[in-house]
């Protein structure tokens, strides 16, 4: 949904990507226009070096163009969808520098502008990322909606940064104001986390898994992947895919129990890929991988995969949808060849197997518990 937001600089055309007319959601919120409005009020220098992290859309850096920011993001379709609306308002090619949470980053910052993510870890490892970077005089202003920002929210930029202020809400959102304090020591960065799997998930038993910031359930295997671990299909499959890979336990624990196997990661964070491709050299798995950040199976060639095991997510940020699901499931249908599965965990309460039915003509109970059901969908031609 292409929608517009009005800032000091004029109004900006959004669009989230990729974009889906089932996907309702807007491109950006009321606290990104705060954000905007407060730099303008407070007439905020955007001189050298201007660093955004975690533009969800593009919105911020869009808004900002002419002063030649540098957007941070873990996100392959936030940074798609930021290259379509730069390109929408006109902006010139290479004038938006766009960095993934992987890359090096700047080594100075004048202005460091932050949208609170989901993931307090995320926000910790980038803040300490930047904190080097950072100088007395940086100007450094997080925003948020309310029910996003905590007091483990502020702890962390008074730890990593300075002293540390809130606005007062606007519409629901409230902006972090915080002081760097260049003299401040620092804690070292825990990020990239690594432990042990317990027994009784099968081929990945006892085995060490990766996770850089912000991967879901970084600190302890989560019982839906646990729970599918247990269930997983005979080997044999040939070309499999792990859809939406998170930290690649899934695709690790299926090269491991089939050598054979060519194993492809796939999720549109930059550190669940990351993450993947760690737990997989970390476990010495012979034969095949590849990894890759992109939007699901949009890079894959039609009928040149046989397995794809997905648990697809049904949040988007704040919102609850199953656009995402809904692209998964189709972009399997897809890539799978005649007679191909796709193999999905997922809470009871969500219905997959009616998407399923609908999508693939018919779905098949694995497993289930009081939570989770694994089903099965094959695709007939």
């Amino acid at each position: 949904m292409s929608d517009r937001m009005t800032t000091p600089w004029g109004e900006v055309g959004l669009t989230r990507f990729p974009e889906d007319p089932r996907d309702r959601l807007r491109a950006w919120d009321a606290s990104d226009a705060y954000l905007l409005r407060h730099l303008a009020e407070e007439e905020v220098p955007l001189t050298g070096t201007v660093v955004v992290v975690g533009d969800r859309w593009g919105a911020l850096v869009t808004a900002l163009a002419e002063h030649r920011p540098v957007q941070i993001t873990d996100s392959f379709l936030g940074q798609e969808a930021t290259r379509a609306n730069l390109a929408r308002a006109g902006v010139e090619p290479g004038a938006v520098r766009l960095l993934t949470t992987q890359d090096p980053p700047p080594e100075r910052v004048d202005v460091l502008l932050v949208r609170v993510p989901k993931s307090l870890a995320l926000l910790e490892d980038q803040l300490l990322r930047l904190a080097p970077a950072v100088h007395a005089d940086t100007v450094v202003v997080g925003t948020g909606m309310v029910k996003e920002i905590h007091t483990s929210t502020l702890r962390l930029f008074e730890r990593i940064l300075g002293p540390t202020r809130t606005s007062l809400a606007r519409q629901k959102a409230r902006l972090i104001l915080c002081t760097p304090d260049t003299a401040l020591e620092r804690p070292a960065n825990p990020w990239p986390y690594s432990y042990v799997l317990p027994d009784g998930v099968g081929a990945v038993s006892g085995r060490t898994v990766v996770n850089h910031a912000g991967v879901f359930c970084a600190e302890r295997l989560d019982i839906g992947t646990r729970f599918l671990l247990r269930h997983l299909p005979a080997p044999g499959a040939g070309r499999v895919v792990d859809l939406g890979c998170g930290n690649g336990v899934v695709g690790t624990a299926v090269a491991l129990a089939d050598p054979a196997a060519e194993v492809l990661f796939v999720d549109e964070s930059f550190q669940a890929v990351a993450s993947a491709e760690a737990t997989y050299k970390a476990n010495g798995v012979p034969g095949h991988a590849e990894f890759r950040v992109g939007d699901g199976l949009a890079g894959v060639a039609p009928g040149s995969v046989d397995l794809v095991l997905n648990n697809p997510p049904f949040h988007s940020h704040q919102a609850t949808t199953d656009a995402t699901a809904w692209r998964m499931f189709t972009g399997a249908k897809r890539a799978l060849r005649p007679g191909g599965e796709l193999w999905v965990i997922g809470n009871r309460h969500l219905g997959y197997h009616v998407t399923l039915r609908r999508l693939f003509g018919n779905s098949e109970l694995v497993a289930s518990d009081p939570k989770f059901v694994v089903l099965r969908a094959v695709r007939r031609g």
